[in-house]
């Protein structure tokens, strides 16, 4: 997978007309990082790979080649690809994530009108826009428009699931698939 996402990130930046150099700094990325996951040796994190896709304003699913299983982890959080689909013009992306007890995961902003729905399989989550989060239990759900950064965090000591979907507009500019 670590070639793919290489791929269709180097695609995306050069599309862009950015060098390595101007897409790590706006990303916050090391240079010899990106270099690195670009040529597909590194493994990138979901916390790089978020930071990354949403300064090139693409969704994280498109990194991953829309396959779905395909699985990317930052400290206390997994997150699995379980669809991707064009609906209504606009993309729809479908994860399954894993909270960890006692970490708290943080997402940058994604980009004017981006939309996350997350549903609690299993747990409690505090979830939503920084300093606006909510506690939500097993079987509830929650929304909010994540042009802002946002936050998870399993609650009362113990893991939690959560189904999340992401839904991006249709003014989302797909780079060619390498």
């Amino acid at each position: 997978m670590a070639g793919v996402i290489g791929e269709r990130l180097r695609s995306a930046r050069t599309a862009r007309g950015w060098s390595v150099g101007a897409l790590a700094t706006a990303a916050g990325v090391g240079k010899g990082s990106l270099s690195e996951i670009e040529n597909g040796t590194r493994n990138p994190t979901l916390g790089t790979l978020y930071a990354l896709a949403n300064t090139l304003g693409l969704p994280l699913s498109w990194l991953l080649a829309e396959r779905a299983g395909a699985q990317v982890s930052s400290p206390g959080i997994t997150a699995r690809l379980l669809d991707t689909s064009t609906v209504a013009d606009a993309t729809v992306e479908v994860y399954a994530i894993a909270l960890s007890p006692g970490e708290r995961h943080v997402s940058g902003a994604h980009g004017p009108g981006v939309v996350e729905h997350l549903l609690v399989v299993d747990g409690r989550v505090s979830a939503g826009v920084r300093g606006a989060e909510v506690d939500v239990d097993t079987g509830a759900s929650t929304t909010w428009v994540s042009d802002d950064t946002h936050t998870y965090r399993a609650l009362d000591g113990r893991p939690a699931d959560v189904v999340l979907v992401i839904r991006w507009p249709a003014t989302v500019d797909h780079p060619p698939t390498p």
